[in-house]
């Protein structure tokens, strides 16, 4: 990987990391499409990079973020599955899941599927319009879903969504929780692997990664406005649709059937 594969890279996680359309797996289309071998180093980088991510959300919502101890109670408790399971299954993910294209492409095309579905259930049952309203329970019931989201594919922001309209929440305040919740569940899980990986890495690799840490930055805080300012007028049927058409590609491109 080199610096302009960096700067792609970058734009790609950032622009894809809070829409539910799973980051991970366009990060391994673009990684396939530029010709970067899927080694140690790539599977560090492109979870590395989602710090970039982070930084975007930390910047855009620290006034929300200082003190609240209502909106830390629920996330705290929505972030009590992930942790556990990704602690557990750590080394099963990172060896076994993540490159897999077959596992993306299903996980992109059975996601679209529900996200269809929990879209057009929201209309009629979603009634919360502030996360500060939703209770411990349903919180806890959110972070189940984004736990199914280290299955590489799958997407953490779509899985939170999708479990945030069938627990009662907006379309609005599905997505502002997924953005929150993706500060510590990305930052510790971004911090372990780093932990684990970083004495394997070359001075030219955190170069590397230093560039897609920025670039993520850069694109997410895009993203993010974008994403809600869509949600004023729109739902998530194009995102929907979309994740079934990319699915559909990737695995005619691949040769993946």
């Amino acid at each position: 990987m080199d610096i302009k594969d960096a700067l792609i890279m970058g734009a790609v996680e950032g622009l894809t990391e809070f829409l539910p359309v799973s980051s991970t797996g366009h990060l391994i289309l673009t990684a396939h499409i530029l010709g970067i071998p899927h080694d140690s180093f790539t599977k560090s980088f492109e979870i590395s990079i989602q710090l970039g991510a982070i930084l975007a959300i930390a910047l855009l919502y620290w006034r929300r973020l200082m003190g609240d101890w209502e909106l830390w109670k629920r996330i705290f408790v929505a972030f009590l599955p992930t942790g556990f399971l990704g602690f557990a299954f750590y080394k099963f993910i990172k060896g076994y899941l993540i490159g897999n294209d077959l596992v993306v492409v299903i996980a992109l095309i059975l996601g679209g599927i529900f996200l269809l579905f929990a879209d057009r259930l929201c209309e009629r049952f979603c009634y919360i319009g502030d996360v500060k309203d939703l209770s411990y329970p349903r919180a806890f019931a959110i972070g189940v879903f984004q736990s199914i989201a280290m299955i590489p594919g799958v997407s953490r922001s779509g899985a939170t969504i999708i479990g945030g309209m069938f627990m009662g929440l907006s379309r609005k305040a599905s997505a502002e929780f997924s953005f929150l919740l993706a500060f510590p569940t990305m930052l510790i899980a971004t911090a372990y692997d780093l932990y684990k990986s970083h004495q394997s890495f070359q001075a030219q690799e955190w170069h590397i990664l230093s560039v897609g840490f920025i670039t993520s930055m850069l694109f997410a805080l895009l993203s993010v406005k974008a994403l809600l300012k869509f949600l004023q007028k729109h739902s998530f049927v194009p995102f929907g649709i979309y994740r079934i058409l990319v699915g559909l590609l990737y695995a005619y491109f691949f040769r993946l059937w």
